[in-house]
């Protein structure tokens, strides 16, 4: 099993197409709440005796056991070679990690590598670390900071800093929508534009959907982060397709935007991409 896993993530490298230059798409993909499906009502037995339906009324009433560890692992990418020579390399993972019934911690690392004809195009980095209070809970509450680097946007640095709350809109287990919206601090250290340092309102609707007992599933992801108190306004969006293969590799193909009103000279504000790939995930 571990090497057929391996030829699999390998030959994910090789079924590929993208569009345009990658670009990381910020906090790619949340693992939500794995749940049962509250929409499923549970059918009594008028034939079961006094003892029996108290059994089974103690087992529905008892909450599922949690799972404390769970993680997912996309990789994707493409070489080119002849007029055109091309590189690139895609890694983004999600990892989830419960503290306890009410807290839970999260991460979104992500990395992105590419040439074009010799000459260095994508070296993106974006990490965050965010922790979820009453995660279980249709109202929640979050904090988070994140990194970023970006060759492609030409972004030395920048730092975020952010707390709000978030809403689950639709919560069962084959269809789920959340929406948060949190109040941000950015800092921006550009390789040739002046730092910035601005306060942001970052709003962000997540969808997850599945299908035929879980073997085809959609998501989509969509940012809109404007600044407080001029006009500086970031949004991207995301929307994929995810077929099993196995228990824990999928095939995946994802299309995203991502667009930015303060760019460095000779950029440009909208990235497209389209990527498949194989996915790595562990419930």
């Amino acid at each position: 099993m571990k090497y057929t896993q391996l030829c699999l993530l390998t030959l994910s490298f090789i079924f590929t197409f993208t569009v345009a230059e990658a670009q990381i798409v910020e906090q790619p993909d949340p693992l939500r709440p794995s749940l049962p499906d509250s929409s499923k009502a549970v059918k009594k037995d008028s034939s079961k005796t006094a003892a029996g339906q108290q059994k089974i009324d103690s087992i529905k009433q008892a909450p599922p056991i949690p799972t404390i560890f769970r993680y997912r692992f996309t990789a994707d990418g493409t070489i080119t070679a002849g007029n055109v020579s091309r590189t690139l390399l895609q890694l983004t993972s999600a990892v989830d990690y419960q503290l306890s019934n009410y807290f839970k911690l999260s991460s979104n690392p992500s990395f992105v590598y590419g040439k074009q004809n010799g000459i260095l195009a994508e070296r993106e980095w974006f990490g965050d670390l965010r922790t979820t209070y009453r995660y279980e809970k249709r109202l929640y509450y979050l904090a988070f900071g994140s990194y970023e680097r970006s060759n492609l946007r030409q972004i030395n640095h920048r730092w975020t800093a952010a707390a709000g709350l978030g809403y689950k809109l639709l919560n069962h287990k084959r269809a789920y929508i959340s929406l948060t919206d949190v109040v941000m601090q950015e800092y921006t250290d550009f390789v040739e534009l002046n730092d910035i340092n601005i306060w942001r309102n970052s709003a962000r609707l997540y969808g997850e959907y599945t299908f035929d007992k879980d073997r085809f599933t959609v998501t989509h992801t969509a940012f809109y982060q404007p600044a407080l108190g001029q006009y500086n306004v970031r949004w991207n969006a995301s929307l994929s397709v995810q077929i099993k293969l196995t228990q824990v590799i999928s095939l995946r193909s994802t299309v995203a935007n991502a667009y930015e009103s303060l760019i460095v000279p000779g950029r440009q504000n909208n990235d497209f991409r389209f990527t498949l790939g194989l996915v790595y995930e562990k419930k």
